[in-house]
């Protein structure tokens, strides 16, 4: 299981520290930019899925491009 903590940047190191100690823990630090990466693609997975149970509008193609 994968996990992605936002941890303030006075505390990273002491975090760092306990979950490296964990031997059932592996912890990996990632960029900023790979963060908001993985927080769009999550936000557009669940988009998707609200859109396929009828909970969000979507628009057609037409109404896309007549934005541009």
């Amino acid at each position: 299981m994968k996990v992605l903590l936002d941890i303030k940047d006075d505390k990273f190191d002491f975090v760092m520290e306990l979950l490296g100690n964990l031997k059932y823990v592996k912890a990996e630090t990632i960029t900023p930019e790979k963060a908001e990466l993985i927080s769009e693609i999550k936000e557009a997975v669940d988009n998707l899925n609200q859109a396929k149970k009828g909970k969000l509008k979507l628009k057609s193609a037409k109404e896309l491009l007549d934005e541009l």
